[in-house]
């Protein structure tokens, strides 16, 4: 059996699709399993988990229309099955998906815009539920495409090769990192996509947030994030303007991942590192506004939500629109009023 897994929609999707791969592999040993990925930590990240055959990359974005659509050719009839990873509600992705030719074209029936987004072209399905975790509603699609339940919920998967492990080991030795440190991690950001970018927690939050733990817990702070978030880490760094605090850029994102290991607690928005410290099972502190808390939880590992529960959320569900936020008193509230004493507070528990 020939399967191709459509991972285009970000890091954080794509493993939180890995205990799903685990049971898939398990289950057909001997079939042969791709991926297709858009984004290169995407690649980096599915190229070392040994349950794919092989790891495809292609930028959509900026190859274009008519690209796009040879190379998606290039593919078709050549796979017996293709499931879409959860969440991917665009109906661009299930026209790749339909496109390709599978006989079974695995994906979700989304509660909100299945119908515009075209999930009719997916031809086995389950339905979205809103009280279970992504990683729960892929392994799912597993059953359903296999015809058969499983017993157990595998963790992420992430490996580091022995030269990452090095790399870290380099980097933690050259900036005197001792075992004995307490070493904290922050993301400041997020998706910026469909006003993704409201998410965030404020930079001077996480700025007052790092000066507060090394002030009183001497702790040593790692910032980390992509390529386009260099200047958020930097701006962060500036204002905490200590030798505790320390901006990790790096030429890999498994080298940053290498790193993100040492950490003893990760503080971070929703996003795709919030999942890469759960595949490394590390003490998340997961700073949640606008999100589906059921989706997408630290999964398998040890956890806090800060949240302000507040009656309006959560407001985000899986759909193509942008975030909005219905309220008329504070917009986005639940991220705005989120007090740093909060997250410093379970960070010391």
């Amino acid at each position: 059996m020939k399967i191709l897994i459509l991972a285009l929609s970000g890091i954080g999707d794509a493993l939180m699709f890995t205990p799903a791969l685990k049971l898939l592999r398990q289950s057909l040993p001997s079939a042969e399993i791709d991926a297709l990925v858009m984004f290169r930590g995407t690649k980096e990240i599915y190229e070392t988990n040994p349950n794919f055959n092989k790891v495809i990359h292609f930028d959509f974005l900026k190859e274009g229309a008519f690209n796009s659509l040879k190379f998606v050719l290039s593919l078709r009839k050549k796979y017996d099955a293709s499931i879409n990873v959860y969440p991917s509600n665009r109906k661009e992705y299930n026209v790749i998906n339909f496109l390709i030719g599978a006989k079974q074209r695995v994906g979700v029936e989304y509660l909100r815009m299945n119908s515009q987004n075209l999930g009719w072209l997916n031809n086995v399905t389950v339905l979205e539920n809103d009280e279970t975790h992504n990683s729960q509603t892929n392994i799912k699609l597993i059953e359903k495409l296999l015809n058969k339940s499983f017993d157990q919920e595998p963790t992420m998967q992430i490996s580091i090769s022995d030269e990452e492990k090095a790399f870290a080991e380099n980097y933690l030795k050259e900036k005197n990192i001792l075992e004995k440190d307490f070493v904290v991690g922050f993301h400041p950001g997020c998706a910026t996509l469909k006003n993704h970018i409201k998410r965030r927690w404020e930079p001077e939050k996480f700025a007052e947030l790092g000066k507060k733990l090394i002030k009183e817990k001497n702790a040593k702070l790692f910032l980390f994030g992509g390529p386009e978030e260099e200047e958020l880490k930097s701006s962060i760094n500036k204002m905490i303007d200590s030798e505790n605090s320390y901006v990790i850029k790096t030429e890999k994102f498994l080298q940053s991942i290498s790193i993100m290991k040492r950490c003893n607690v990760f503080v971070t928005n929703d996003s795709a590192l919030m999942h890469v410290a759960s595949a490394l099972g590390l003490k998340v502190i997961a700073i949640i506004g606008p999100t589906n808390p059921h989706y997408i939880h630290p999964w398998k590992t040890e956890h806090k939500i800060i949240s302000l529960n507040l009656d309006c959320a959560p407001c985000f569900f899986y759909s193509p629109k942008p975030l909005t936020c219905s309220r008329t008193d504070v917009q986005f509230k639940c991220v705005k009023e989120l007090g740093v004493d909060l997250v410093y507070n379970n960070i010391c528990l």
